[in-house]
């Protein structure tokens, strides 16, 4: 079997990415909670270093 084989495999097994696939009010606060958590990163800790 080749790698290529693996991939059609995956294929038809109803493999999706995200922009086609349906999320949930729970995806959309995981990713805002990320999204802050960076935000933080990014300019909390050097404004407190500062």
């Amino acid at each position: 079997m080749t790698d290529h084989d693996d991939h059609e495999d995956e294929a038809e097994e109803g493999r999706t990415t995200a922009p086609q696939s349906d999320y949930t009010g729970r995806d959309v606060a995981v990713g805002a909670v990320v999204a802050l958590v960076g935000l933080l990163v990014v300019f909390g800790i050097p404004f407190l270093l500062a």
